[in-house]
């Protein structure tokens, strides 16, 4: 052999090698263009943020308003360009000539189909003109002569970038995905829409450059931070993404297909497409503390803050914050639809308290009038036949009281003329209803009633099952006191589930309204008496004073307040969950994002109907995603055993890519140091295989006792996940511990085991105990065919 093809491959190697090299140049010439631009654009910005704020003398209360919104806008535009992203150019599409001449308000052409003669048919086979070109990022950004340098990811134009397929490319030759860290393009990545076209670039053939971009972003390694897909969305996805605002949208999918990361970007394309409409705000709801740490960092990323609040389910009700988690069955108890109608006695029995005074005594007509216990019983049955909250009925209670002295101290018979009548009535209610007396004595019967105070007071066994009659069993009334026992005055000891029944308590006691606190007497500046501003130092003038970014104001909880309501994982929202994320919603349109194959609520037809009636009959628009690009199709495998016997008849999302390396199965011994040991074992040898985080599931009651056995271990790498906490969250690799106690902890306990063997991108291991009765090579029952 004289070595001839293999020089012919190393020379093959070196051409391809060189178009690489030229195109990462090229991407970078592009790169270094539209950072100089935003630049020049971020120079404008400082300039008019310091010109506006010099200007401290202005003529009007009108001219203060205008300078200091002008000064926010610009603050907020410079925070957005002066903010570093590590790839804030990330692709490009090549466009062949389209069916209109028409330009969008982003510079780009609108059309999506291409022309009737944008592909000419010759001898040498189909050859195109590429008529535009555009870069896609994460702002848009133009130059000086109005041409897009970037377009926005959100614009219209930038959605053949992820919607085109060879099946469908429309206008697109090349997509291409371009890897940026900063200011330096690393490499870039070509898929070819229409190979079979002959597309020439400025008279010469279009290069592509590699493959699979998308297998290269799902291999990269996880930290303890969601990134944002914005440079890898899918066709499926980028169709919720865009879907249309109004009304409901719903979307299901299972593992790996993306949903949360679709439920936040699609909150950062609401925003763009109409940021007047969402100014009312977006509230994104996740089921636990840990996802909501896990995604704060996407929305800042895709140019989107402030204007959209993630809150888990333990925060959602302002000045409370739980993360512990009930039993499974006081769980059922709390989350039921059932606890309405007992919260709803226990608000109005509260108010019947033992220590309220049994006896009224006032003097009118120069006798003492007295009201005893029955007749303030009496009394009290009445005011509580309002619908009105229980804090707001306090001045029903107040009139019937004085009706009744009234009554009692033989007034209606003292003046035999209507008119007459009716007038002493009112100075009697004025004269009596102004004693200290009578005042203290309404404070002390009908005290303002806190929602914490009532949830303590169902902590009383005897109280409780008054309260709950004919509604809870009696061992469900036993559970439910023992375990609110554990909460103390301040609201220590509170779980997730207690959020939703303060939620609803708040809504029962209601607030009275607060007089409004005096004001320091002294002079008011001229501008004030004109304008009536309570404050005079402005945004601009605070800025000035060295505050270097604007900060969101913080935003008052008001139960009806948010424009858009986008709730992940809502396959485990309980009845009085979905209570009381509706009432933050009443106005709303909706995002409803989840798998019912991952649920680990108990009664989900509970939970629909609950929902049902938090959305209304608002029309609803439903889309399935259907790929997992998060599990290696080995996994993949794994994971479905379970999901045939958790919900029989589901189907699995398809998994994209495989890697050739198997799960793997071990036996442990059951409890104590061994188990710890052989986890503990387990937990290192992955830490080795793989680079990025390790995540190690256990069923709840496991969970303390493991982080002790994992203390110390994995450098800020491993992470311990009680069963119900691991919803929504991946690891490059996952360690399983005693899957039969996963499954054994609820009804929806198989379900919840589906979700723990689906966290991993990179490889999985399961530990198995005796109980799960492993076989010879430790495959639990549970995973066996």
């Amino acid at each position: 052999m004289d070595g001839r093809p293999a020089d012919r491959r190393e020379q093959g190697a070196e051409a391809v090698e060189s178009v690489r090299d030229r195109e990462t140049r090229h991407e970078q010439d592009h790169l270094e263009a539209v950072y100089r631009r935003l630049e020049e654009k971020i120079h404008e910005a400082e300039f008019l943020v310091a010109d506006a704020a010099r200007r401290v003398q202005v003529g009007t209360p009108g001219a203060l308003a205008e300078r200091d919104a002008q000064v926010f806008q610009a603050g907020l535009h410079l925070n957005r360009l002066n903010s570093e992203f590590e790839d804030f150019l990330f692709g490009r599409i090549d466009l062949l000539a389209g069916k209109d001449g028409q330009r969008g308000p982003d510079g780009a052409y609108t059309s999506v189909e291409p022309a009737d003669d944008a592909i000419r048919v010759t001898d040498g086979g189909d050859t195109a003109d590429i008529a535009e070109t555009l870069h896609i990022g994460r702002l848009g950004v133009l130059d000086a002569e109005y041409v897009p340098l970037v377009i926005d990811w959100r614009a219209p134009a930038a959605a053949p970038f992820y919607r085109a397929t060879p099946v469908a490319p429309g206008r697109v030759v090349r997509r291409r995905v371009i890897r940026s860290k900063g200011r330096r393009v690393l490499g870039v990545e070509d898929d070819l829409l229409r190979p079979g076209l002959r597309a020439l670039l400025d008279g010469a053939e279009l290069p592509v450059v590699g493959d699979g971009a998308l297998m290269a972003t799902l291999g990269r390694a996880r930290g303890h931070r969601m990134r944002d897909i914005v440079s890898s969305i899918q066709a499926e996805q980028d169709r919720v993404i865009r879907a249309p605002a109004g009304a409901v949208t719903e979307v299901t999918g299972g593992p790996g297909t993306g949903k949360t990361a679709v439920a936040l970007h699609r909150a950062a394309y609401l925003l763009y497409q109409d940021r007047r409409r969402y100014a009312g705000g977006i509230l994104i709801v996740s089921p636990t503390p840990l996802l909501v740490s896990y995604t704060e960092g996407v929305l800042p990323a895709l140019g989107e803050e402030g204007q959209v609040v993630i809150r888990a389910l333990g925060s959602l009700v302002e000045g409370v914050e739980a993360d512990s988690y009930d039993e499974p069955a006081v769980a059922r108890v709390k989350g039921s639809a059932r606890m309405a109608r007992v919260l709803h006695r226990a608000s109005r029995g509260v108010a019947d308290a033992a220590q309220a005074p049994r006896r009224l005594r006032v003097v009118a007509f120069g006798s003492r009038v007295e009201l005893d216990a029955e007749e303030l019983a009496e009394v009290r049955e009445q005011t509580l036949g309002g619908t009105a909250p229980v804090n707001l009925l306090r001045p029903r209670a107040r009139r019937l009281l004085l009706e009744a002295l009234w009554r009692k101290s033989g007034g209606p018979g003292r003046y035999p003329e209507a008119e007459l009548a009716e007038e002493a009535r009112e100075a009697f209610f004025e004269d009596i209803g102004a004693e200290d007396v009578f005042r203290d004595f309404l404070a002390a019967w009908w005290p303002e009633v806190a929602p914490l105070q009532v949830l303590r007071a169902c902590a009383d066994e005897r109280r409780l099952a008054r309260w709950a009659r004919r509604v809870l069993r009696q061992g469900e009334v036993r559970q439910l006191a023992r375990s609110l026992r554990r909460v103390t005055a301040d609201g220590a000891g509170l779980s997730v589930h207690d959020v939703a029944l303060l939620d609803e308590l708040r809504v029962l006691l209601g607030a009275p309204a607060r007089p409004e606190p005096a004001r320091e007497a002294g002079p008011l500046d001229p501008l004030e008496q004109l304008s009536g501003l309570e404050e005079l130092t402005t945004y601009a003038e605070r800025l000035a004073g060295g505050g270097a970014r604007p900060q969101p104001r913080e935003r008052p909880e008001q139960p009806a307040d948010y424009a858009h309501v986008i709730v992940d994982e809502a396959q485990d929202l309980t009845p009085m969950q979905w209570r009381m994320v509706g009432r933050r919603g009443r106005r709303a349109t909706w995002t409803i994002v989840g798998d019912p194959a991952q649920s680990s609520w108990a009664a989900p037809e509970e939970a629909t109907r609950e929902r049902d009636a938090a959305l209304g009959n608002r029309q609803r628009r439903r889309f399935e995603l259907t790929v997992n690009y998060r599990n290696p199709a080995e996994i993949a495998a794994v994971a479905d055993r379970v999901l045939r016997l958790a919900m029989p008849g589901a189907r699995a999302p398809r998994a994209v890519r495989a890697t050739g390396v198997e799960p793997a199965f071990a036996a442990a011994p059951d409890g104590g140091a061994g188990l710890g040991e052989a986890v503990r074992e387990a937990a290192k040898r992955l830490l080795d295989e793989v680079p990025g985080t390790v995540g190690v599931v256990l069923a709840m009651a496991r969970r303390e006792e493991a982080r002790g056995w994992l203390a110390g271990l994995g450098d800020g790498r491993l992470v311990v996940l009680g069963s119900l906490e691991a919803k929504g969250l991946e690891y490059d690799a996952t360690l399983v511990v005693a899957p039969g106690e996963i499954a054994a902890e609820s009804p929806a306990g198989p379900r919840v085991l589906y979700v723990a063997l689906t966290r991993a991108t990179q490889r999985l291991v399961v530990l198995a105990v005796p109980a799960d009765a492993p076989d010879a090579a430790g495959v639990p029952a549970l995973l066996r065919d």
